[in-house]
């Protein structure tokens, strides 16, 4: 690489530094896809457990590095932090304000593992049937029938009242 030069200065000063495969380290938390050893989705991150594969990893090896998606809710990054705390991990909770990554958690070493399967997969959870509503066959019977009859009295009264409706009741009504 040659010297650097005032116009090389001027454009990472108006720039920024200059990254390589910035796509990736967005998505993949501020590191890139070859260092990663697992990585989780922000769903799963959301989950009561804490993966089986993350947490051996972090015993066996604690030159791992763990990065955290800011954007997810620390209530469910702390069981990771405590992981990451009590294997002597370190580990980063990364914002980016430009950019919300759909994984939620990385493990990641300083140099390059070239791992062919870094994705935890989601165990399909069995889609249970939602019980029917059973309807209470007895009080539909008892109201359909008291309003039959209510119907039959108003319209018994009517047909022989005095022709002054303003002083019959109404046609429906609830009782309570």
């Amino acid at each position: 690489m040659p010297n650097p030069n005032v116009d090389d200065y001027l454009q990472q000063g108006i720039h920024g530094a200059k990254e390589i495969k910035p796509e990736e380290r967005k998505k993949f938390l501020g590191t890139i896809r070859e260092r990663v050893e697992f990585a989780l989705t922000q769903s799963q991150v959301r989950e009561n457990k804490v993966y089986q594969e993350i947490q051996a990893a972090c015993k066996k090896n604690n030159k791992v590095h763990m990065y955290l998606n800011g954007h997810v809710d620390y209530r469910y990054l702390s069981k990771y932090v405590k992981l990451a705390g009590s294997n002597n991990i370190e580990y980063t909770i990364v914002t980016n304000k430009d950019y919300n990554s759909e994984l939620g958690l990385v493990l990641a070493y300083d140099h390059a593992i070239d791992k062919e399967d870094i994705y935890i997969n989601e165990k399909i959870k069995p889609v249970l049937p939602k019980p029917k509503k059973t309807e209470k066959k007895d009080s539909s019977l008892f109201l359909k029938k008291h309003l039959k009859n209510r119907e039959e009295s108003l319209f018994m009264k009517s047909a022989v009242g005095d022709g002054d409706r303003s002083r019959d009741p109404p046609l429906f009504f609830w009782d309570t």
